[in-house]
């Protein structure tokens, strides 16, 4: 019997020549921009600092400097993971656990010390440095690839690289050539210690990712216990307050017609047609019902369809804008309908709402991004066992993020992201 170990992923990508070759033209271009972006990312700092309390100017800039550092830290992870074709997953803005400004300014606090983001930054400074040294080395080998042909221009003595001493006409072919494998060797050097540093910077480790995903793993399933219980909930709910009620009420019908059909037939008939209508009330209830167990629709002809009988079912208006290219796993459209399902019943019901939006879009990367927006009343919230935390849960279990934002007075937005391939 043979076992197997998992291995990190092993970077593939052009050939050790031509990688080379595009290690140190990044080297060299960071060398070349990276001091101003530093001399920029200092300015924006120390203003910021010497304004802090000249009329909340120094807190813009502040927050300027927070959004600049995540700009070039996602930067920095998306060129290593081109350069060196390594799968790495892009730095993202750290996602709001609150609604509103408080929620905005918790996830700014979350990001300006986020460890991600910092590494990616680590690294862009190493290699700012390493492309300073690397275009001294270019200016030597330029210099030593022209010295290499002093003989011929007949001159006694060259001046040195950097303005030193002269040398030596007849040792100045010597020279040049030591200093060409010199100069390429300390180049060569510096490209392989850029990939190695930086494949260990910016690329989490394994225990760390292992650790990240059983985080993630017993979020997801506690989301979906918690979704299951909600669901399970609501069933009990929408049975006992809605079919069940209605359902007794055709039997003590059906009982009293029994009752008058021999001594009063047109009463009787009376009762058995008011319980015919109580009966096709319950059928429609139970179809409802089921209905928001599971759609069909969403299995047969997809997200569009599915969100388009919603819309027409729905209580109040909805604008429906829909752009998705091909189909998402039924995990992930499932999560995302009855989202937006429930949404549209709290905006009907509850927030007094006119009209309803709803946004779908199929994003880069494979996510399933929906938002949905009411004109009504606004303050909701969050409560357990509530609507919006079923929401959130089976948003969580299918491994994506959710957001509310409801202010007293209107209006309700609520957006939720879910990998497609969940």
């Amino acid at each position: 019997m043979t076992t197997q170990t998992a291995t990190p992923p092993q970077a593939t990508g052009p050939k050790p020549p031509l990688r080379l070759f595009l290690s140190i033209l990044h080297l060299a271009g960071i060398g070349v921009i990276g001091g101003f972006i530093f001399a920029t990312l200092s300015g924006l700092l120390g203003t910021g600092l010497g304004l802090l309390f000249a009329a909340g100017i120094g807190v813009v800039l502040l927050v300027g400097l927070v959004y600049a550092l995540f700009g070039v830290g996602w930067f920095e992870v998306a060129r290593v993971s081109a350069l060196y074709k390594t799968p790495i997953a892009p730095l993202r803005w750290r996602p709001r656990d609150r609604p509103g400004f408080v929620g905005w300014l918790r996830a700014l606090g979350h990001q300006a010390i986020d460890g991600r983001m910092w590494r990616a930054l680590a690294n862009f400074a190493i290699t700012a440095v390493l492309g300073w040294v690397v275009l001294r080395l270019a200016y030597g080998l330029v210099w030593s690839i022209v010295i290499s042909f002093a003989p011929l221009t007949g001159t006694d003595a060259v001046m040195g690289p950097f303005g030193g001493g002269g040398i030596d006409t007849a040792w100045a072919p010597v020279i040049g050539i030591l200093g060409i494998a010199a100069c390429l060797a300390g180049m060569i050097g510096l490209a392989l210690l850029h990939r190695v540093l930086s494949l260990s910077i910016v690329i989490r480790s394994r225990e760390t990712e292992l650790t990240e995903r059983v985080r993630t793993s017993t979020a997801q399933r506690e989301g979906a216990v918690r979704a299951a219980d909600v669901e399970r909930t609501r069933i009990e709910r929408d049975l006992h307050d809605g079919v069940q009620p209605r359902l007794v009420s055709v039997g003590m019908t059906l009982g009293l017609a029994q009752q008058k059909i021999d001594n009063d037939p047109d009463a009787a008939k009376e009762l058995i047609a008011e319980a015919h209508t109580s009966t096709k009330a319950a059928i429609t209830e139970l179809r409802q019902l089921a209905r928001g167990i599971h759609a069909s629709v969403l299995d047969d002809r997809g997200l569009d369809a599915a969100l388009s009988a919603l819309a027409g079912r729905s209580h109040i208006p909805v604008s429906l804008d829909v752009r998705m290219d091909g189909r998402c796993s039924r995990e992930a459209e499932a999560a995302v309908y009855f989202s937006i399902a429930e949404s549209l019943t709290n905006a009907a019901k509850h927030s007094r709402a006119s009209e309803a939006r709803v946004t779908v879009r199929l994003r880069d990367g494979g996510v399933l991004w929906a938002r949905v927006e009411d004109n009504g009343m606004g303050g909701a919230q969050v409560q357990p066992g509530g609507g919006l935390d079923g929401i959130a849960n089976r948003i969580l279990a299918a491994g994506g993020t959710f957001r509310l934002e409801s202010p007293v007075g209107g209006p309700t937005s609520l957006e939720v992201n879910v990998p497609c391939a969940s």
